[in-house]
């Protein structure tokens, strides 16, 4: 019996967490995949010139840079920040060898922080999810003509909608189409991500929808797994230990015409403490079990 075919699964960084840029690498390419996919604290620290090497010395490709956005700052200093920021990020993709720059479009002005509770200023205008997702698409046209100069493409990532408040005020594949209708594909693209948009009822006709245009730039796996952690973000699982049909989402995936890399993005405690070695190879095994087949 043949070895089955890794070459597209991809191992986000993110998924062995404490593992350093180059231990990630190397648990990557140990496993036989094929790309590997990057955060930009791990890029920044080696230096861009010096990540694309690593990843290129290992074999590998590199799948996708994670992560910009956090564009939904009302005041001129907040919006400064952002810009000058998502273009970094952008010079970044460029430098490591990837075209694919996701982008989590961050939460309402009324979020003191990720995962915390509101500021105490905050008044009804922080809170019109409706003017913030407004903003989102005004800083996406400040930033789409940079990343076509860079052959980079910013990549909207719905999050699941109780990340709504503190991290992404868009929740679904089809309120990312319609943010990213206004640009050329290869300009600005979606990602799927099975851990966000799984429960979707419109999910089948929304990724068909991206097919048609062009823009299924990543397609993310893990698991939805019970019960929650008490941090929510950090309640992924292995692909296979939850309730996602990957079978299913894979084959819409594939009817849409995609054929890109296939990223592992996993948020979990226990995982993050296991050896990375053989967290890729999980990671390898699980693709070759529930998604490939269905590719």
């Amino acid at each position: 019996m043949s070895a089955p075919d890794l070459s597209r699964c991809s191992l986000n960084t993110a998924t062995v967490k404490h593992a350093s840029l180059t231990e990630a690498v190397e648990a990557a390419a140990g496993a036989g995949l094929g790309a590997v996919g990057l955060w930009r604290h791990q890029v920044q620290e080696a230096g861009a010139e010096k990540a694309a090497r690593i990843v290129s010395d290992a074999g590998l490709r590199v799948s996708s840079l994670c992560r910009g956005g956090f564009l939904t700052a009302t005041d001129d200093a907040g919006i400064a920040a952002a810009l000058e920021d998502n273009r970094r990020a952008i010079e970044e993709a460029a430098t490591v060898g990837t075209r694919e720059l996701v982008f989590v479009v961050g939460g309402l002005p009324a979020v003191s922080a990720p995962g915390q509770g509101p500021r105490p200023d905050a008044g009804p205008q922080d809170r019109d999810i409706v003017a913030t997702r407004a903003r989102v698409a005004d800083r996406l046209a400040d930033l789409a003509p940079v990343a076509a100069e860079h052959d980079v493409r910013i990549v909207l990532e719905p999050l699941h909608p109780m990340f709504a408040a503190d991290r992404a005020v868009i929740s679904t594949l089809g309120q990312a189409l319609d943010l990213a209708a206004p640009f050329a594909p290869e300009t600005v693209g979606v990602v799927v991500d099975t851990y966000h948009v799984w429960w979707d009822p419109a999910l089948e006709e929304s990724i068909a929808r991206a097919g048609r245009e062009g823009r299924i730039a990543s397609y993310q796996v893990c698991d939805w797994v019970l019960p929650l952690a008490a941090e929510p973000l950090n309640s992924r699982g292995h692909v296979g230990d939850g309730y996602v049909d990957f079978p299913t989402i894979s084959r819409w995936v594939a009817a849409a015409g995609y054929a890109g890399d296939v990223e592992t993005e996993i948020f979990n405690e226990e995982i993050w403490a296991a050896d990375p070695r053989r967290t890729a190879e999980t990671v390898g095994a699980r693709y070759a079990a529930h998604v490939l087949p269905h590719l």
